[in-house]
């Protein structure tokens, strides 16, 4: 159950940081271009924690129902022994990360990036409602194995559960999908 809450949190980091540097540029004052590197180091970095603190909220509630597993004694005496799986989540993390990077966050258009990002993040939230949902309500005992076909459906036909839950997939990228003037309105 961990490895589920901790590819989603680390993907989720992952996007979120990938997004930093370009954010960072776009709300640069014009007059202050010569700000030093370490200076903007610690602005992304601080504001990187933020955003995974907000954004990365579900994987924050999910831990309630899901505290003795997540973070039960048995997890830490297993990572505290074993480096194999430290090298497995921290391999995890850095395919993610790496991933993020390679998606071309940075030099996408406005439009194409707000699709590609709340497509990408949208997906990681329902994943993260999946697990609350299935914990609170008493299947943690079976909770892997449902994680496992709610992850093959996120993959397979992750149109059909965005739409499902977020309205026109192709359409992410609006303020309000399901009315069409609100493209219009916003641009």
């Amino acid at each position: 159950m961990f490895n589920y809450w901790f590819d989603g949190l680390s993907a989720l980091a992952a996007i979120v940081a990938a997004l930093i540097p370009r954010a960072l540029r776009e709300t640069q004052p014009k007059s202050v271009s010569n700000m030093s590197l370490a200076v903007n180091i610690v602005r992304g970095a601080v504001t990187w924690i933020f955003l995974v603190g907000i954004v990365g909220l579900p994987y924050w509630i999910v831990m309630i129902p899901l505290h003795d597993l997540l973070l039960g004694d048995e997890l830490r005496r297993q990572l505290a022994h074993s480096p194999a799986l430290w090298f497995t989540f921290g391999s995890l993390a850095a395919g993610h990360f790496w991933k993020a990077f390679q998606s071309g966050y940075d030099a996408m258009p406005d439009k194409e990036l707000k699709q590609r990002v709340r497509w990408d993040v949208y997906l990681l939230v329902l994943r993260a409602m999946a697990m609350f949902i299935m914990a609170a309500h008493g299947l943690a005992f079976i909770l892997v194995p449902l994680m496992a076909l709610l992850l093959s459906y996120l993959e397979i036909w992750p149109e059909r559960a965005l739409g499902a839950v977020f309205g026109d997939a192709s359409r992410l990228y609006e303020y309000d999908p399901d009315n069409p003037a609100s493209s219009r309105r916003r641009h």
